[in-house]
């Protein structure tokens, strides 16, 4: 049989499957508004509302470039004009917990039962991804009548638009879980954690809130350590302290990504950081006209 043939009967094959996923009874994950990388268009749901999405059918390439996302997204220009009863909490009060990055969601939905009494927000700048966490609390909500209230998610850049969502001091934690180390040199700029980023979050987060961090790369780790224990906002919390609290064992073990690295045999490592109060001499070190100083011509 020739070239030709089989190429048409591969390409038939194909098309016969994505029309029926894996049988007839599936709907085709290419409903999905994808653009050519497949990459942060709409999504289109394939699940109805209330049943539990699959989640292959809402995978999406994990590395992104989030400097490139600067003109796909819709925000508030300040934070108290953003109405969070539209999608996420009823009462339109503001999130007090975010997860950044959020991924499938699993620390999201985790965080949800562990802190009852906060508001819990998943982060996420990939459609489809997005899309598979809100269909998912939809489907807690409905299975678990009267739980998963405090939990939504969002799709936006974090990098960009955090103080847009968010006032001053109103966060009591921060997650960051796993997230892209940029390894070139070149793209460390794109890396969620950076000197300028942690003035962001020493903004949003409310004195003595936490921020914290996991991944299974001990040269990102080192960094994170190394830029929070410099930055004058953030105080590392101890082992002895950090052992009774719950939210340290679910990012360990919550996340699809900290399940792919006990899979795999790997290593976590993590840190978590306390918010202090601002002193008189950071507030005279720290100001406009020399925020973008080495931290030695500062001391000056």
């Amino acid at each position: 049989m020739s070239p030709i043939s089989n190429s048409k009967k591969r390409k038939e094959r194909s098309s016969s499957v994505d029309e029926g996923g894996n049988g007839p009874s599936h709907e085709s994950p290419s409903n999905h508004a994808n653009d050519d990388n497949g990459d942060n268009n709409a999504a289109t749901s394939i699940t109805h509302e209330g049943e539990m999405p699959q989640k292959k059918f809402y995978r999406q390439r994990a590395h992104c470039n989030p400097l490139s996302h600067n003109d796909t997204f819709e925000y508030p220009l300040r934070p108290d004009q953003m109405d969070w009863s539209l999608e996420h909490y009823p009462n339109n009060s503001a999130p007090t917990v975010l997860d950044v990055g959020c991924g499938f969601g699993g620390l999201t939905v985790a965080l949800a039962t562990i802190l009852p009494e906060e508001r819990i927000l998943g982060m996420e700048i990939r459609a489809k991804v997005t899309e598979y966490v809100r269909l998912r609390i939809v489907a807690l909500r409905k299975e678990h009548l009267g739980q998963y209230q405090n939990a939504s998610v969002m799709r936006t850049n974090s990098m960009k638009f955090l103080p847009n969502y968010f006032a001053k001091h109103s966060l009591q934690k921060i997650f960051f879980c796993f997230p892209d180390p940029h390894f070139k040199r070149k793209n460390h700029p794109r890396r969620i954690v950076s000197e300028r980023l942690l003035s962001e979050y020493a903004y949003v987060l409310a004195p003595n809130a936490k921020l914290y961090t996991i991944t299974d790369v001990k040269e990102l780790h080192d960094w994170h350590v190394e830029h929070c224990d410099k930055h004058p906002l953030f105080e590392r919390i101890s082992e002895s302290e950090l052992a009774d609290d719950p939210c340290v064992k679910a990012m360990q073990t919550e996340t699809e990504e900290s399940k792919k690295v006990d899979r795999n045999c790997g290593n976590k490592y993590y840190a978590v950081y306390r918010r202090i109060q601002q002193d008189p001499v950071t507030v005279q070190l720290w100001f406009a006209g020399n925020f973008f100083q080495k931290d030695d011509e500062k001391s000056e």
